[in-house]
């Protein structure tokens, strides 16, 4: 039987790390129209990024681009990048992803909000074969809302009283603080927020947590 909390999930570096091919991905992009990302565009400098908004990590990138020339070349990026990830046979799962969703799933109702392009969630779903155990997902693809508006928006649509949110970075605190629920910081992925209701330091630690 389910209980009534629900865990929302971030998708990258809160469930899996794909900055190394998206990197390359990008690259080929920008090589083929001659642009270049000011100090290189590496998995490192993707990690400051990814959380973002599309239209703000395009703005982040290519600051001499108008805004309509930074959506063309953040859309062709996100179109490569698909399908990098799609021929890609490498487990870009954190450790025990799988396995922790897998039991959270028997108790919990599963969801995933992110910042992210339409279509991602769905490639990550289809991807790791875990469709089963998400109930819903938003994304600001979808919406053109930020994060904290579609954490309450799944909620609302979906009749969640009590939920936490699990992510990895600054704008993760602030969203689910807006969205009113407990943060959980993955300090395994990509960012340090200045707050956080719990901590685990391995995805599995989320069965563990007296929550």
């Amino acid at each position: 039987m389910k209980t009534e909390l629900a865990f929302i999930f971030d998708v990258d570096g809160t469930l899996w790390d794909t900055t190394g091919i998206v990197a390359g991905s990008w690259t080929k992009v920008l090589d083929r129209l001659s642009l270049r990302v000011a100090g290189g565009l590496t998995p490192e400098r993707l990690r400051q990024e990814f959380g973002k908004t599309p239209e703000v990590i395009a703005a982040d990138l290519l600051p001499e681009l108008s805004a309509a020339e930074q959506k063309t070349v953040i859309d062709a990026c996100f179109r490569q990048e698909e399908a990098d990830l799609e021929q890609s046979t490498r487990n870009l799962l954190y450790h025990g992803v799988t396995e922790t969703l897998a039991r959270l799933w028997e108790s919990h109702r599963l969801y995933i909000v992110s910042n992210c392009q339409s279509g991602y969630i769905e490639l990550f779903l289809k991807k790791n074969r875990l469709e089963r155990y998400i109930a819903d997902f938003e994304c600001a693809g979808n919406t053109g809302r930020p994060k904290g508006d579609n954490i309450r928006l799944l909620m609302d649509r979906n009749r969640l009283g009590q939920a936490v949110y699990v992510g990895d970075t600054q704008g993760d605190y602030e969203a689910s603080r807006q969205a009113g629920i407990p943060f959980i910081f993955a300090a395994y992925g990509y960012g340090m927020p200045e707050r956080w209701s719990h901590r685990i330091g391995r995805f599995p630690e989320l069965l563990s947590l007296s929550l």
